[in-house]
């Protein structure tokens, strides 16, 4: 297992454009067909920094992909809302389902959704809103 792991890491080293001064000590005296004592030591003192860099490296890695998994999920839930809210126009017929683009005049629909959020949320208006919007909804869920 440690020769198997010391020839893989070795292919690897050899294969680096720029190895660093601890990489390039550790090549020269893995292939070293003599070793003293003193050699040997520093040789095992290589190793054990290699190998700890190598599980640094991993755990680095599998740092980042938690990260970007995180990332991923939210940006993934963001879209999700957004094509809700898209779809919600599509129904109230505001948007065209097969291209996309509004069927009022944009600066028109804009103004209208502006003049919806200035109105006070204690309006009896945004109750009947609501009433038909969820009619509308509870129709769609049942086809």
């Amino acid at each position: 297992m440690h020769d198997e792991w010391l020839t893989s890491r070795i292919a690897y080293l050899r294969g680096l454009k720029s190895p660093n001064d601890q990489q390039r000590l550790l090549l020269l005296l893995a292939e070293k067909p003599e070793r003293t004592s003193d050699d040997n030591r520093k040789l095992s003192a290589l190793l054990k920094a290699e190998k700890a860099a190598e599980r640094a490296q991993k755990a680095r890695a599998n740092a980042a992909r938690i990260v970007n998994a995180e990332k991923a999920a939210e940006r993934k839930a963001r879209d999700r809302e957004l094509y809700q809210s898209a779809g919600l126009l599509i129904l109230a017929g505001l948007v065209d389902s097969g291209t996309g683009s509004p069927t009022l005049d944009r600066g028109e629909l804009l103004g209208a959704l502006l003049g919806l959020s200035k109105v006070a949320t204690d309006d009896p208006r945004r109750a009947d809103w609501k009433r038909a919007g969820d009619t509308l909804l509870a129709e769609r869920a049942r086809k």
